[in-house]
């Protein structure tokens, strides 16, 4: 026999990778296929898809048996393992999706400045627009009812010019864009009264395009009656080091810094907290399986089993979060102005936000199997107490995600 028939024979007999005599389609030493994709096209295709069908069926099959509370985490504790997707694979391949889609769909849409108080006569928007102020000067049937009311409102917008904190700089501008508005209305108001009115001779108060009185702004942040300045004048927190002063002002003067680019566009900031949330579900998954691990201690499982179940509620209310997006989705697509039409949408939106927590509970009585007394004594008690480490959790990834837009 030749050398390459001696090398075919091994290879025929043997498996590539650890050289184990085989003894069927796989190597039961490594696992590893006995076909080789690199000798056979076909083979190679087949490969593919029989890996495609196969995890695609796991797949399917585990989200079905998902659906059934409790019935796949004691379908996996009793050992029934190779028919379903590992349960910390599926939380991160739904959690992942889930939060993808919501950052797609979400959306806060537009958002308004809220109206500071009127002018004394009660007819300016101080922050509006100019074509949107609402300053109405049509109403006034003399020269001298036009110039009050005109004094009257620019005394309201330098007013309100000088309480704007220096980090909303853009809202100082439309007001400023509002002061010129309010004098060339006025004047075009008077040219319609009396056109040879003295005062049209007179150059405006504030000219169109030059600089307004200077006025400090006060601060979003002060310390001592003094606006915060990260170098001048910091926050101290008397029981932290130096360098850890240091670092938190640093922190706290790149908030203030990002106050324009968040109130400007909102939805940026929205879509960067939902995209950091998965992160923040790995810290929080472990420490609910501490919580279960703590409340059914009598039970005498250990960590892993409450792990597995922690997984798999949560990969399933990431998938009602999921449903709950695409719902969304699909009812953008209806006009604001059908209330009839959007009634379907919030009408299954309500029932999958009253549907988790009954769920969870179902969940719960199935799989530790405790009187049911106990178990919604049980449930209501880790509910708050998760709920409240929830809270935090999102209040510390909107205050990071702010930091760091």
């Amino acid at each position: 026999m030749t050398p390459t028939h001696e090398a075919d024979a091994v290879h025929a007999n043997a498996c590539d990778n650890c050289k184990t005599p085989l003894q069927g389609g796989f190597c039961h030493q490594c696992g590893q296929n006995a076909h080789n994709p690199l000798r056979s096209f076909g083979h190679a295709v087949e490969e593919v898809f029989e890996s495609f069908w196969h995890l695609d069926g796991r797949i399917f099959r585990t989200l079905r048996t998902l659906l059934s509370p409790g019935k796949l985490a004691n379908a996996y504790l009793a050992g029934h393992r190779a028919p379903f997707v590992a349960p910390l694979r599926l939380f991160v391949i739904v959690s992942v999706l889930t939060f993808f889609v919501a950052k797609l769909t979400l959306h806060i849409g537009e958002v308004t400045l809220p109206e500071p108080p009127p002018s004394a006569d009660g007819t300016t928007n101080l922050v509006a627009k100019p074509n949107e102020s609402g300053i109405d000067f049509s109403k006034q049937t003399t020269v001298e009812g036009v110039i009050k009311q005109r004094d009257q409102t620019l005394e309201g917008l330098i007013s309100a010019r000088a309480g704007v904190p220096r980090g909303l700089g853009f809202v100082r501008e439309r007001i400023e864009e509002n002061i010129y508005a309010t004098q060339r209305l006025a004047r075009e108001r008077i040219v319609q009264l009396q056109p040879d009115h003295p005062l049209l001779a007179q150059p405006d108060r504030y000219p169109a395009g030059a600089p307004l009185p200077e006025i400090p702004m006060r601060a979003l942040i002060s310390i001592d009656g003094k606006p915060f300045d990260a170098e001048t004048n910091p926050v101290r927190v008397g029981w932290l080091p130096d360098f850890a002063n240091r670092w938190f002002n640093k922190k706290l003067a790149r908030a203030e810094e990002n106050v324009p680019r968040v109130a400007q566009d909102p939805e940026y900031f929205v879509t960067r907290l939902i995209g950091s949330v998965p992160s923040a579900l790995f810290v929080l998954v472990p420490v609910f399986a501490l919580l279960l691990k703590l409340a059914y201690i009598e039970t005498r499982r250990v960590y892993l089993e409450h792990l597995v179940v922690a997984l798999y509620s949560h990969a399933y209310l990431c998938l009602c979060i999921l449903v709950f997006c695409l719902v969304q989705a699909v009812g953008g697509l209806i006009p604001s102005g059908n209330f009839w039409l959007k009634i379907p949408q919030w009408t299954v939106q309500m029932a999958l936000l009253a549907w988790m927590p009954v769920y969870l509970f179902w969940m719960q009585q199935r799989v530790y199997r405790q009187h049911v007394i106990v178990t919604l004594l049980k449930f209501s008690v880790l509910g708050t107490l998760y709920f409240m480490m929830l809270v935090m959790a999102i209040v510390f990834l909107a205050l990071t995600t702010w930091v760091n837009a």
